[in-house]
């Protein structure tokens, strides 16, 4: 998996400043079809994340504070009765650089567990939004893209090899390399490269080399 984070991202976001009231939070996002929002301060930096876990403490737990008190823990009693974004949001917000790599986002998805990621520019301000589906949407590169960036970007501009001591097949996002390299730290550099390349779901090596 390569590319980066802006590549990739989805650039028109709803987003909602710290005293935004509860119920435009939700047409907000009922009308965008989104599961969360990022929260702004004046400056367009996000401060935190409304999501419709935090929402839906409202709705779950109808009877007050007393109710409330018994049930949940005093972080989530707090939501429970929030009314604005800033009582409601989860912060600091988890956020990514748009420069990114799309690798680098996908770890921080999965170590905490988020679905999407407000994207910000060295200043902290808001420039987009990435979700899993954004991430996975690199493996959507035709193979014959992948092939030609292998063959003439990689081997050729990159590496400075000759493409024709090599096979080169793309099936599926499956790369495969066959040929001989110099050595083996080359075949590595070449191998590592190809992984570089977007939309690589594997590479498969078929390089020899001469042993020392």
């Amino acid at each position: 998996m390569a590319g980066t984070v802006a590549e990739v991202m989805t650039r028109n976001v709803v987003a909602v400043r710290r005293h935004a009231g509860y119920k435009d939070i939700v047409i907000a996002m009922r009308r965008r079809h989104v599961s969360a929002v990022p929260v702004l301060d004046d400056a367009d930096r996000v401060i935190g994340v409304v999501s419709e876990a935090d929402l839906l403490l409202k709705e779950g737990y109808p009877g007050g504070p007393d109710e409330a008190r018994l049930l949940l823990r005093r972080k989530d009693r707090a939501k429970a009765a929030a009314l604005t974004a800033a009582d409601l949001m989860t912060a600091p917000a988890v956020t990514i650089g748009c420069q990114a790599t799309v690798e680098e986002a996908a770890q921080v998805m999965h170590g905490r567990r988020l679905k999407r990621l407000p994207v910000v520019d060295a200043r902290g301000r808001l420039t987009g939004i990435v979700s899993r589906v954004d991430l996975l949407g690199v493996y959507d590169r035709p193979d014959t893209a992948i092939w030609d960036e292998v063959v003439h970007r990689v081997m050729r501009d990159q590496l400075g090899l000759d493409p024709l001591a090599f096979e080169v097949t793309v099936v599926a996002g499956v790369v495969t390399v066959t040929g001989q390299a110099e050595s083996e730290d080359a075949a590595i550099r070449l191998l590592g490269a190809v992984w570089g390349v977007p939309g690589v779901i594997d590479v498969r090596d078929r390089l020899s080399y001469p042993v020392n």
